[in-house]
């Protein structure tokens, strides 16, 4: 029949193959609701052989993966499996085979299958992980070997049936909106006897969080972190359960809340198990693997200690970690310690400085110093810090470390020594630090600082190794000097520190090429210290003497305009001034020789160029000066640009600061308020606060704190009438100068009317006549400097005024000068070139002649050129 024949040709062969997919996959549906029907029906319990054929038969044709449409129902069939399974074993392995097959992709016959059954996958994934309840440890691997299948990024091929597996960042939205994750956490309780699935549960949960900041969110919200670290170093020959949890721990640390596992780990017995693996490790760990996680458990350390409150003396954590800290610096009978041997490989060498760093973290608690004291911890750093060369003649300890390695531990060293120092400062001097710092600055200017590299994070300040070491020598310096303690400052000018810091900055003028970020920043911290050391003594500022007056002036000759760089020269140049307020003011030697090699000229040539931030120390300096004679004698002798004088400048200043702090003025310059002529708008807002606050009196903190207190001390040392050379402009700023002590002490009193009125304090009759008087007197002398102001703008007009009229009396007798000579001209040209002219010029020229015979001639004209007389 033709029913029965073949197709004579292929283009109907696919309408065949599909008509026979689509029966496949009814009798599929079919088959599925059958085996449901037959598993849920009461009557079938007895027919278990019936059932698992049944289900054996399902698995087998699955095996290539369930399709998303089916997944209701398998999840039914393996839910009905789960729950016979504690009284018929024999479901056991039905329930892993088919946990199996959902480890593969879900199938879909259509592109839209995804989202149509997005809630489904979502619901069966999360069904998952709600199967770990199930106490066989078979079922459970197979869970956790199903889930980390289904999250792998593992490609499947198109079958030629036309369906497909789901996408793979697909299946990794559905795990993540399951929350599994989360669910994997929490039965971590039930495999505490099982450790095999404990390993695969963490390798699961290891997988999960390596890249998905959903998943360490959920297993956060779990409590992972504490979970996992409290387990972690219990016994397992393997080492496998500390390997992944050290791992999980750092994937939350990087791709969930930081700030949370530090917070789940920052109590006792986290901090207890995190240390005992690391004793382990460290004592009994010798192959590469170990000592790398022995390093991640050390600084997964530091980052617990960096959070407040954590328990490090409860859990012994700092007792058990102190004797590490001095190893191999110091010798130690510690048992801890006593069989403790280091391969000086690289491992090692970070293990040591990760030791290093957690000192400063824990330096902010005041019993970890004191753990410090007790294990010689500051020994330990100098012997570090020492150079190599003292080092290996002291014969304490040899030196493993490779010359790389040395030079940036001894960068580590110096800086945590710097954080350290100022908080042992007996133990800093107990060990001779100073001496041991000076010795390194003098090994530092010995060598070249071009001629090594640096190293590691702490040597890339520098170009080499010797100016990172020069730069973080000086820091520590700085640390320690920075705090109140006499006998360490003296200790440090006893050993010639003066001498070695003035040599620090001589040696890299002569450097100009190598002029960089780092080397301003160890030039301004050496300022720095020399200002330290010689504040308020004589004797320490006639050490600094004639050389370092010589090097000031040469900082002091920095141009102007490097200030803007951005490399650091501003603050290069405030430390310069700084020295010199520190080390020559108040030194009648360093003093003179100062003004001898015109450092006043320099510092007014400074003030002229800088920018407003900077002028207030320059010309705090320049009041300090002016108490020695001959710096007044060259301040009112110097010139700058465009021929401006000292006082000149010094009223230009004087304008602009209160026309940036807002004082009223008028276009002129003239006061326009006389019962406040200098209070500025700044001035305003702060004594309004400062009467509620009952802080200092405004008018009385201005004082301190404007540049304007300043100009006028320095205009009363060089006197107010023997300045000359100023302009109208000049004169009316310095009339109001000249009462700038009058005007403040109205202000103070005015406050303090306005007080006692605001407190409602009565005074007494006589007391409130005085402050009335004050301030009559006051405003009187503000009105009178103001009629000044305007007299001197007065002569100034009619100066102007004269002037004005004496230039045109000028002009208009060069006109008639002009005309003149315009008029003898014509005349001439007249005369030569018209005869009957010529004649009448002459009758009239001895008519006048014989009437006048001995009068010279007016009319007589002025010499012809040489060109017409000629002619």
């Amino acid at each position: 029949m033709l029913s029965s024949a073949p197709p004579a040709s292929g283009f109907i062969h696919k309408p065949v193959l599909s008509e026979r997919r689509l029966q496949s996959e009814a009798v599929r549906a079919t088959d599925l609701s059958r085996v449901l029907q037959l598993l849920q029906d009461p009557l079938s319990a007895s027919l278990k052989e019936r059932q698992i054929f049944i289900l054996k038969k399902v698995v087998k044709r699955c095996q290539r993966g369930f399709l998303l449409r089916d997944l209701a129902d398998i999840f039914k069939i393996v839910n009905l499996c789960a729950e016979r399974v504690s009284d018929h074993p024999e479901y056991a392995r039905i329930l892993c085979d088919l946990l199996q097959i959902c480890g593969l992709p879900f199938l879909k016959e259509k592109s839209s299958d995804e989202m149509k059954y997005a809630a489904v996958v979502t619901d069966c994934v999360s069904q998952m992980g709600f199967l770990m309840r199930i106490p066989l440890p078979e079922v459970r691997r197979q869970i956790c070997s199903s889930l980390i299948t289904f999250y792998s990024r593992d490609k499947h091929k198109h079958s030629s049936d036309g369906v497909c597996p789901t996408r793979a960042d697909y299946r990794a939205l559905m795990l993540e909106r399951s929350g599994v994750s989360e669910t994997l956490v929490m039965s971590l309780a039930l495999t505490e006897e099982q450790l095999s699935v404990k390993l695969c549960l963490l390798q699961t949960l290891q997988i999960l969080s390596r890249t998905s900041e959903v998943n360490c969110k959920l297993m956060l919200r779990a409590q992972a972190a504490q979970k996992i670290c409290f387990h972690m170093s219990e016994g397992d020959p393997s080492g496998e359960l500390l390997f992944r949890s050290s791992e999980i721990l750092w994937n939350l640390l990087e791709n969930g809340s930081r700030q949370e596992v530090t917070s789940q780990l920052s109590n006792i017995d986290c901090i207890a198990s995190l240390k005992d693996a690391f004793h382990h490790l460290l004592l009994k760990g010798f192959r590469h693997h170990e000592r790398q996680l022995r390093n991640d458990l050390l600084l997964l350390l530091s980052l617990i200690t960096e959070k407040p409150g954590a328990p490090l003396i409860e859990s012994g954590f700092l007792k058990h970690l102190t004797p590490f800290l001095t190893f191999p610096e110091l010798k130690s009978h510690n048992p801890l310690v006593r069989n403790l041997k280091l391969s000086f490989n690289q491992e090692d060498f970070e293990m040591k400085k990760l030791l290093l760093n957690i000192m400063v973290v824990l330096s902010r608690d005041l019993s970890a110093l004191q753990l410090f004291r007790e294990g010689r911890v500051m020994l330990a750093l100098v012997l570090l810090v020492k150079p190599s060369s003292c080092a290996e003649r002291s014969g304490r300890h040899r030196r493993r470390w490779t010359s790389s390695q040395q030079e940036e531990l001894q960068l580590q060293a110096l800086s945590t020594l710097s954080s350290l120092a100022p908080l042992m400062l007996d133990e800093y001097m107990t060990c001779q630090a100073n001496t041991c710092l000076l010795l390194l600055l003098d090994c530092c200017l010995q060598h070249d600082s071009s001629s090594g590299r640096g190293h590691g994070f702490h040597g890339s300040g520098g170009r080499g190794g010797r100016k990172a070491l020069l730069r973080y020598c000086v820091r520590a310096l700085r640390s320690v000097t920075s705090v109140e303690h006499e006998p360490l400052r003296q200790d440090l000018c006893d050993q010639g520190a003066i001498g070695q810091l003035l040599g620090v900055l001589r040696w890299f003028l002569g450097r100009p090429q190598d002029e960089d970020a780092v080397a301003l920043e160890i030039q301004t911290d050496c300022l720095f210290l020399l200002s330290v050391l010689c504040e308020g003594d004589v004797h320490r500022k006639e050490l600094f003497g004639r050389d370092g007056v010589e090097v000031l002036i040469q900082y002091l000759s920095l141009d102007a305009a490097l200030v803007f760089s951005g490399l650091g020269h501003n603050k290069l140049l405030l430390s310069t001034v700084d020295c010199l307020w520190s080390c020559v003011v108040g030194c009648l030697g360093a003093e003179d020789v100062f003004v001898e090699r015109r450092g006043v000229d320099l510092l007014l040539q400074l003030l002229q160029r800088s920018p407003r931030r900077m002028l207030s120390p320059l010309v705090s300096a320049l009041l300090e000066l002016c108490e020695n004679p001959q710096a007044v004698t060259h301040l009112l002798r110097w010139s700058g640009d465009r021929d401006a004088s000292a006082p000149q400048l010094l009223l230009h200043i004087w304008r602009r600061e209160e026309e940036t702090t807002g004082v009223s003025r008028d276009p002129h310059g003239l006061i326009t308020d006389v019962k406040r002529p200098i209070v500025s708008r700044h001035q305003d807002q702060s004594s309004s606060s400062s009467s509620s606050s009952h802080d200092v009196s405004a008018a009385v903190r201005d004082v301190s704190e404007n540049l304007r207190a300043n100009i006028y001390c320095i205009f009363c040392k060089l006197g107010f009438e023997r300045l000359s050379g100023l302009s109208a402009e000049d004169h009316v700023t310095l009339s109001i100068i000249h009462r700038y002590l009058d005007f403040k002490v109205g202000e103070v009193v005015r406050e303090v009317s306005s007080e006692l009125l605001n407190e409602g304090v009565c005074a007494v009759v006589s007391d409130e006549a005085a402050l009335r008087s004050v301030l009559q007197v006051t405003e009187a002398t503000a009105e009178s400097v103001r009629s000044l102001q305007q007299s001197i703008l007065g002569r100034q007009q009619q100066e102007e005024l004269q002037e004005e009229q004496l230039l045109y009396k000028e002009i208009l007798f060069t006109q008639k000068q002009r005309e003149i000579a315009a008029e003898a001209w014509r005349s001439y040209v007249a005369r030569t070139s018209n005869y009957s002219v010529l004649k009448e010029f002459k009758r009239l020229q001895e008519e006048r002649s014989t009437c006048e015979p001995h009068a010279p001639s007016d009319a007589e004209p002025p010499e012809p050129p040489n060109t017409l007389s000629d002619q």
